[in-house]
């Protein structure tokens, strides 16, 4: 075969394969939906690697599953494969980049269904939105609680899931041995004089509290709120994501995404990452712009840029 040329590197780089250093054979990205792939995805991918690859699968750091050592004419052959298994190559490109979640579906700690969510942003926004060019590349990331495992403060749009404490200070017995001083992971809970003190500029409201007093001083509850970092990045140029001034609900979750995504659009310079544009013009002017429907309003307008 003819030497590959610098445009068909870049032809497929764009689809999902980046190429090997010092061949001219190809590393494929398979994505998953939801974080998760089930058994018989990983039949599928051990089959494509073992078809058109080396044999060997590597892991990203986005969750996708990495076919090493695809020859460039292979790798027709093994976008054919994949589709006929439902699954696809991609997550490239300065466009939205695949969803990342923590395992906060089935951890202890997890305050919500973090792979559920990621599905649902990973059907509407990363499929949804494919075509719609960016000015970078733009990462998200699903965190069960404030342990931040997936690091969502490290991602231009991070969802990290709490639960506050509901206290009822009347019902604290002041036990010698209190069980939410013992369970805050930190220290935000004192007893003083006998009854329970809460430092609420110490608290995560990470909700590992929540139930465990026999006298229902913090009461279980299943209320999830959610904080949200904007324009996080890693490497180079770290930035950590700027925290929204308030909790947001489920619901307030996606068109916040959405309106983010639009600003992003409007606002930023080619190869711009998210925090910088932020750091441009200002975290006051995204908020109060995330905060009302004028993006979602002019749309169309920002979508035809």
């Amino acid at each position: 075969m003819a030497k590959i040329l610098p445009a068909q590197i870049k032809e497929v780089k764009a689809q999902g394969f980046l190429i090997n250093r010092g061949t001219e054979e190809f590393s494929g990205r398979i994505l998953p939906s939801g974080c998760v792939f089930s058994a018989e995805d990983l039949i599928t991918i051990a089959e494509i690697a073992n078809r058109y690859g080396n044999g060997k699968v590597a892991f990203t750091t986005r969750l996708t599953a990495e076919v090493v050592g695809i020859p460039y004419e292979q790798i027709e052959n093994a976008k054919a494969y994949a589709a006929e298994h439902g699954l696809y190559f991609g997550g490239t490109g300065s466009k939205i980049r695949p969803i990342t979640a923590c395992k906060g579906t089935t951890c202890v700690y997890g305050n919500f269904d973090t792979q559920a969510l990621a599905k649902e942003i990973h059907e509407k926004y990363y499929k949804g939105w494919h075509d719609v060019n960016l000015p970078h590349k733009f990462k998200i990331a699903v965190g069960g609680c404030p342990n931040s495992c997936m690091k969502p403060s490290l991602n231009d749009f991070g969802i990290e899931g709490h639960k506050a404490p509901d206290y009822n200070m009347e019902a604290c017995k002041g036990c010698k041995v209190c069980n939410i001083e013992k369970s805050c992971p930190m220290k935000a809970c004192k007893l003083i004089d006998g009854k329970m003190r809460i430092d609420t500029r110490i608290c995560l409201t990470c909700g590992v509290c929540s139930g465990k007093c026999p006298f229902n001083a913090v009461k279980r509850h299943d209320k999830v709120q959610y904080q949200i970092y904007l324009g996080g990045t890693w490497g180079k140029k770290t930035r950590v994501g700027t925290p929204l001034s308030r909790l947001v609900s489920e619901e307030e979750i996606s068109p916040l995404l959405e309106k983010t995504i639009l600003w992003y659009i409007e606002n930023g310079n080619s190869k711009e990452r998210l925090g910088a544009v932020i750091d441009r013009i200002g975290v006051e002017n995204m908020e109060q712009s995330l905060f009302c429907e004028d993006l979602l309003n002019r749309k169309e307008d920002i979508l035809g840029k």
